[in-house]
């Protein structure tokens, strides 16, 4: 989770993970060459970029002036791997941690500090990676949502298996005020937030793939006016285009990170 609040925000203007409680929130970027990917994304989404409070290695994305994502060029000092990773709000951070290893997933850092709130990065109990937020969320999450991706997909294992892990992490179909709604629908998990799809989960992935691409994981999808016309700037600033339709294809970034641009409206 890589931003800094607005200084100049009124109180009354702040939003926590209470209001979106297990809704993605935030999306975040860990690279090796911070200068190339501030390029390539650029070139791609037309994003403009920021400084972030937590040092010179981290930047934050903007599209239309509001904050979409986080870039952290930390994957070769950190030992991590160059991935996109979705980040959901939580009431507490402490307790999905402990949800989750009493599920079966790991911990891989946190819950740490990162004014105006506290981040976890964890794995399910198929390894997908995924994080969580607790506290003051960057920007209104409607602005966010309009801004920022489309939505994710999990490709993983068992679908029905991960909606009930993340269903008691996150606190989906609860009682608690703004909590998501999950539907299986055509084959699929299906998750709502304020009657918004925000995410989807389907089953087909391999716990032991040797492709990454085949194992589980979290996929960003941003919404794009061009589907093809990011598709060729993926190229010429060195990415590379994995699969490609009108309406959608899957990139991989010049640091090898993958990600979907999307035309499509999800409903």
């Amino acid at each position: 989770m890589n931003d800094d609040s607005t200084p100049s925000r009124r109180t009354t203007d702040v939003v926590s993970t209470h209001s979106v409680c297990g809704a993605p929130c935030w999306v975040s970027l860990t690279s090796r060459d911070l200068e190339a990917t501030e390029e390539f994304y650029q070139a791609v989404l037309g994003w403009e970029w920021r400084s972030a409070k937590l040092g010179d290695r981290f930047r934050i994305a903007l599209a239309d002036g509001a904050p979409v994502a986080g870039i952290a060029a930390v994957a070769s000092m950190w030992q991590m791997a160059v991935a996109w990773t979705p980040y959901f709000a939580v009431p507490s951070a402490d307790e999905a941690v402990s949800r989750v290893q009493e599920r079966g997933g790991t911990a891989a850092v946190g819950p740490i500090s990162f004014p105006p709130g506290r981040a976890a990065l964890l794995a399910d109990r198929d390894g997908a990676t995924f994080g969580i937020w607790e506290g003051e969320l960057f920007t209104d999450w409607e602005t966010w949502r309009k801004a920022a991706p489309a939505f994710i997909r999990l490709h993983t294992r068992d679908a029905f298996d991960a909606a009930i892990f993340y269903g008691e992490v996150l606190d989906w179909a609860s009682e608690l005020p703004g909590c998501c709604e999950v539907r299986y629908e055509a084959n699929e998990v299906v998750l709502r937030s304020h009657g918004e799809v925000v995410a989807r989960i389907e089953s087909g992935a391999l716990e032991a793939a040797p492709d990454p691409t085949i194992r589980p994981h979290w996929q960003i999808h941003f919404r794009v006016a061009d589907v093809a016309a990011c598709a060729r700037a993926a190229e010429a600033h060195g990415g590379s285009v994995l699969r490609e339709s009108p309406a959608e294809a899957i990139l991989r970034d010049a640091d090898g990170a993958q990600f979907t641009v999307t035309s499509r409206q999800e409903r």
